[in-house]
């Protein structure tokens, strides 16, 4: 694996014992530190994707230099102790930490925190999407704009929210009172035309020919539904 990891704690045996544990799961770039000023030191100097820090260290603790750290660094820090109290547990997370992890310790639990926690992290930082291409028609989320066969047009914003909408659940059924939750934000009444005017609007701005859509489909009772099949592969 290509994380970084950071182990500060001056228990040589819990280093040790860490460290191995970690490399029998492919953790391949592991640092240590046994004080907290070389702790600070290598936060400066690298980026790390996690740090197990133990709150007793030898002349500051973990508590007074956890806030130090988040200043150079928004890496999950856990922290390792043998204070199991609810205060120093509230204290632990208030300071920043993002685990608290009670002295003796399961080494392979550790590892399996750590693990969950880097893949939890991992699913976050996964940019999203913001350039869609069906066939003629092309969204550029980051800008707004939309593009019909190269040429740029422009949409009411309400309009272009249910667009994008669609872009990010192609070929997946949604109702009227879906739609209108879920793009307006607000409780279907049960009488609002709105969906369907906007509908409307958005097929006169992208379809060859909006009175048979191929990409806003209606199915009949239940909703409409996105498809961007219908197109790709046309000669328009």
């Amino acid at each position: 694996m290509q994380e970084h990891i950071l182990i500060v704690d001056d228990e040589k045996a819990i280093v040790q014992m860490l460290k191995i544990i970690l490399t029998k799961e492919s953790f391949k770039h592991i640092d240590t530190a046994g004080t907290a000023e070389e702790a600070l030191s290598l936060c400066k100097m690298k980026r790390y994707d996690l740090i197990l820090l133990d709150v007793m260290l030898p002349n500051r603790s973990g508590f007074e230099i956890c806030p130090l750290i988040r200043e150079t660094t928004d890496a999950p820090i856990f922290f390792l102790t043998a204070k199991s109290t609810d205060l120093d547990k509230l204290s632990g997370f208030a300071l920043g930490a993002d685990d608290y992890i009670t002295k003796p310790f399961n080494p392979l639990e550790v590892v399996a925190r750590v693990k969950a926690h880097l893949r939890r992290s991992t699913l976050r930082t996964i940019p999203a999407q913001t350039n869609y291409q069906f066939g003629y028609l092309a969204v550029n989320a980051s800008s707004g704009e939309v593009k019909v066969k190269g040429k740029q047009v422009e949409l009411p914003a309400q309009v272009y929210q249910l667009l994008l909408f669609f872009c990010k659940h192609p070929n997946q059924l949604f109702s009227k009172s879906q739609l209108y939750e879920r793009v307006w934000g607000e409780a279907f009444l049960g009488e609002d035309n709105t969906i369907m005017v906007h509908i409307r609007k958005l097929r006169e701005k992208i379809e060859a020919n909006p009175s048979k859509p191929k990409y806003i489909v209606t199915v009949r009772g239940l909703g409409y539904k996105f498809v961007p099949d219908g197109v790709r592969h046309e000669h328009l």
